[in-house]
């Protein structure tokens, strides 16, 4: 047997057996007081659960109490809206709505003032016909001077000054 133990030897050899007459150390831990404490702890646990569970009883009646002195003056299904403006219900459901009145409306024709008669057509019509008629021009007005080239707002005067451009 010695033999065996001296071919597997190490460090914590040592510790596989215990002396004869030796305990654990008496100074480290005191069993009984952490015995007391848990015992204590699950004492006090079960004192403060049973006393929420009163206390949230308590005011559970108490609320059905205030209830029965002072009902709320019209039921939940009658009350009135807050004033305008109000916080949109369905914000996805309103933006797709108005997405698909203007898709209707770019595609269609109508009157925008029948009086003065003005009127839509659809996008793709008015922009072959403005292919075909080309862009309306503006007759040049002979009272207005025309600009001087190399004129531009000056910096200082926020674009009011027209002064000579530097090259």
């Amino acid at each position: 047997m010695s033999e065996h133990r001296a071919a597997h030897a190490s460090a914590d050899d040592q510790y596989l057996e215990t002396p004869p007459g030796s305990e654990y150390e008496h100074t480290d831990a005191n069993v009984w007081i952490i015995v007391k404490f848990l015992v204590w702890m699950a004492i006090s646990a079960v004192v403060i659960h049973f006393g929420l569970g009163l206390m949230y009883g308590f005011l559970i009646e108490q609320s059905k109490e205030t209830d029965r002195q002072f009902p709320l003056a019209a039921p939940a299904d009658q009350r009135r809206l807050p004033p305008a403006p109000r916080l949109q219900q369905f914000p996805g459901n309103e933006l797709h709505e108005f997405r698909v009145g203007e898709e209707q409306l770019l595609h269609q024709y109508g009157w925008m003032n029948q009086s003065q008669g003005i009127a839509y057509i659809p996008v793709e019509q008015a922009m072959r016909l403005l292919v075909q008629r080309g862009l309306p021009a503006r007759a040049q007005d002979a009272s207005q001077p025309t600009e001087t080239p190399g004129l531009m707002p000056s910096d200082s005067s926020s674009g009011r000054v027209m002064e000579r451009r530097r090259q």
